[in-house]
């Protein structure tokens, strides 16, 4: 009998106390926290007083505390002697003494200490904080391919530098993995789809050397590969189709972004070409109203991170807003952590708060807001075509009659009111008072469709997005608070980036396509190196670099430099196209290895940072559920368009009373929408990222709910009950449906001890039955329905070797 999927359960320890910080953790710290401690507390807590002998300038000292114990329980905000002090609940305990703090400072304290109180230490060796010498700020050496002693096993340069680094370590590569394997590992990798028997049974008995290739090639051209790998980048462009935070608003025009991006991965659009529609399409040229749509769409990019919409400060709001922007911006294309250079200079990188104001000056001078009264409303663009124009002219002139028959109507009305009063009489303020009832009626009834008309404007087409807005240089905000300023910095781009040519800013545009045409400078250190990182991510699990989003000081170190600096290079000689990456990596041998290695193998290289072997991976969330409906044959392959159930700007969830998320389409996964704050339950169970935040490195967790969830899922039993009519409606007799079964499901026909075991279990099941459905035609359905169900809830499944 095939063997039900079991996860491991973790240690049930407090994960607020143990897990390293993240990035975003430190992030919102940097912003959040420490400007708060300090400017209300290390003045009397800090390097030249300690008053109560206690200190709050580093974690150490905040958990050693000072006469009246510690002043934080990381994890835990009830019990945190700070988190006392700030709100005030002792007479005897209050921090600030004078003055409390504000609500939202309270409550960024709070949140930190649940999170567990991040409080990054300086780093070990004063040589490697704020280095300009760093290797990610040089650019890409021109490295020679490196000499390795088997050179039989070569199948592409890359397997060069691979293969260098095994022999040095004294190590042997794995084998190559089986064409089953393979098929199902690439497919699943190109699409997010497991293969079909036929795809498997015509690539087994391909038997030309190029057999491969092909594969890979006819992968890379199917519409699938779009989806897939559409949805890597909306994981680091944090997508989502609504807002989160306070006012969890739809993003109704989001889902263009989303086809957008899909759309480029298929049609292979250069990435330099990719980045710079995404900061500054709406200043490029169009060659036509389908290109100018494209790019107002691409800017979209800029508009749909999460906002405080009901912020009152306004001042505040705006630069809350560029700082997300410059953020995103920093750790998705340049792999660094620039926000956190808001408050003070980067405690890490050589990243002066001046430079982030002379790219924050970028982001003021660009529209994304309309308004930012409560509730705020993002900027969208109109898509302008001969088509919406109609429509709008169609209903502004239905507008204009109705509002003209309501004015005619009241002009003859008071006419006729008049003319009734006595010729000294006074009339009334509002001569309506004076209507006859029928008279009142009708015009009840005419103001009335006026109100339906203007309460129902066509729905225009517009996509989330952003414009120039008035051209500023910024003051530094001294330790970010927009109203305590400091001397006007110039935009700019950050000087220790070496290789590229220093942008040129003007006083009439924002800079944007400045910054974009920085960024895609061959020279540049960054942008090509942090691009083609995440594709080896994303193929191989885990990146040259393993963190993806953070290429300075704090992130590691590559494993294979050489190789990082030859694939950054390669990757801009070959037009920035990623469908020739996928070439360059999918065709080696390093990506072809079995999973399978020799003992001495895992033990000189346990975490395989030398990929010697291939690393076994669960399916992430999207592919479990599309691969579920793919099999049970009811996957809905239509593509585009928005899946939400309410109007642009409605509110979608909160956690009292709103609840209008819909997640019952049969579409593929990248198609169902993306709810802040109250993401679809299987895909919070199988680490969907935070869609607030960019990701690229997901989680892979394994914990007991995710084997409840194949186990108890009405989905997942749903899901096997249609595959169980399949085998009864396709297969002649029951050998051929465990034949079937296994095809569908692992890629691989059942062993005979397969056979011999199921076939047993499918009689068991269906003789329990016999009591409770006497229907036996039901019974044999019920029977395969389990049998499917325990096929799918199966670790060869679930996970791609």
């Amino acid at each position: 009998m095939i063997g039900v999927l079991l996860f491991a359960v973790l240690a049930a320890e407090d994960p607020a106390q143990t897990r390293a910080p993240t990035a975003e953790q430190l992030k919102f710290f940097e912003t959040n926290v420490r400007p708060v401690l300090v400017e209300h507390c290390q003045k009397c807590h800090g390097e030249k007083k300690q008053w109560a002998g206690l200190r709050l300038d580093s974690r150490a000292a905040l958990l050693r505390g000072g006469d009246s114990g510690a002043a934080i329980a990381p994890g835990k905000p009830d019990e945190s002697l700070l988190i006392r002090a700030v709100r005030h609940e002792d007479e005897n305990l209050k921090m600030p003494e004078n003055s409390k703090l504000a609500e939202r400072q309270i409550a960024d304290l709070v949140r930190w200490v649940e999170m567990g109180a991040p409080f990054p230490d300086a780093l070990p060796g004063a040589t490697r904080s704020r280095d300009p010498n760093h290797w990610a700020f040089q650019p890409p050496a021109d490295v020679a391919l490196p000499g390795v002693k088997n050179g039989e096993w070569i199948n592409s340069p890359i397997d060069q530098f691979v293969l260098a680094k095994l022999e040095a370590a004294g190590l042997t590569p794995a084998a190559k993995a089986d064409k089953r394997t393979l098929i199902r590992r690439v497919t699943f990798d190109l699409t997010g789809l497991p293969p079909t028997p036929a795809e498997v049974d015509a690539f087994i008995a391909n038997e030309r050397p190029d057999a491969y290739a092909l594969l890979v090639d006819r992968l890379l051209s199917s519409p699938a590969y779009g989806e897939r790998w559409g949805r890597h980048w909306l994981d680091v462009a944090r997508y989502a189709d609504s807002n989160g935070l306070d006012e969890n608003v739809a993003h109704g025009n989001a889902w263009r972004y989303r086809d957008y991006v899909v759309t480029a991965f298929n049609q292979d659009k250069p990435f330099d070409r990719f980045l710079v529609e995404q900061l500054a399409g709406d200043l490029l040229p169009a060659a036509d109203e389908a290109q100018r749509h494209e790019h107002l769409i691409a800017t979209g990019f800029l508009t749909i991170g999460p906002k405080v919409l009901a912020e009152v400060n306004e001042a505040k709001m705006k630069m809350d807003i560029v700082d997300e922007q410059l953020d995103t911006v920093g750790r998705v294309f340049l792999g660094l952590t620039l926000g956190c250079a808001r408050c003070h200079d980067h405690k890490f990188d050589p990243i002066a708060t001046a430079d982030y104001y002379g790219l924050a000056g970028i982001f003021k001078s660009t529209r994304t807001m309309e308004t930012y009264t409560k509730v705020a409303k993002w900027h969208e663009n109109p898509l302008v075509s001969p088509a919406a124009t109609a429509t709008k002219a169609e209903y502004d002139a239905q507008l204009a009659a109705k509002k003209k028959a309501v004015d005619d109507f009241v002009a003859t009305a008071d006419k006729a009111a008049r003319d009734k009063l006595a010729a000294d009489a006074k009339p009334p303020e509002k001569l309506e008072t004076l209507y006859p009832e029928e008279t009142k009626a009708e015009l009840a009834k005419l103001r009335e469709a006026l109100a339906v008309v203007e309460k129902n404007p066509p729905d225009l087409p517009a996509a989330m997005g952003v414009a120039e807005d008035t051209i500023v240089d910024l003051a530094i905000h001294i330790r970010g608070n927009p109203l305590k300023l400091g001397d006007v910095i110039p935009r700019h781009t950050p000087p220790v980036v070496r290789g590229p040519q220093a942008s040129q800013f003007s006083s009439s545009e924002s800079g944007r396509r400045q910054l974009a045409d920085w960024l895609i400078d061959p020279q540049h250190p960054l942008t090509s190196r942090v691009i083609v990182n995440r594709v080896w991510r994303w193929h191989f699990g885990t990146g040259l670099v393993r963190t993806t989003d953070n290429f300075g000081l704090l992130g590691e170190a590559p494993s294979h430099p050489e190789l990082l600096d030859w694939l950054a290079r390669r990757f801009v000689a070959d037009g920035w196209s990623f469908k020739s990456l996928h070439r360059v990596i999918l065709n080696s041998r390093a990506y072809q290895l079995s999973s399978l290695a020799d003992p001495a193998l895992i033990v000189g290289d346990p975490e395989n940072r030398l990929f010697g072997r291939a690393n076994v991976r669960r399916l992430e969330a999207e592919e479990v559920r599309d691969a579920l409906l793919q099999i049970s044959g009811k996957l809905d392959p239509a593509v585009g368009g928005s899946l939400l159930k309410v109007k642009n700007r409605g509110y979608l969830f909160d956690h009292t009373s709103i609840d209008l998320s819909d997640y019952t389409s049969q579409r593929r996964s990248l198609y169902l929408p993306v709810i802040r704050n109250n993401l679809f339950d299987l895909f919070q169970l199988l680490d969907f990222p935070d869609p607030a935040v960019p990701s690229g490195d997901r989680a892979m967790t394994t914990v007991a709910p995710q084997a409840l969830l194949m186990l108890n899922s009405d989905f997942v039993m749903q899901s096997a009950d249609e595959l169980a009519k399949r085998l009864l409606s396709d297969a002649a007799n029951d050998n051929d449906r465990l034949s079937l079964l296994s095809q569908v499901v692992f890629g691989r026909d059942a062993t005979a001890q397969e056979r011999d075991g199921n076939l047993a279990f499918v009689a068991r099941v269906e003789q329990s039955l016999a009591a409770k459905v006497p229907d036996a035609g039901e019974r044999r359905r019920q029977a395969w329905s389990v049998m499917c169900h325990v096929a799918i809830a199966s670790n060869e499944f679930v996970y791609i070797r």
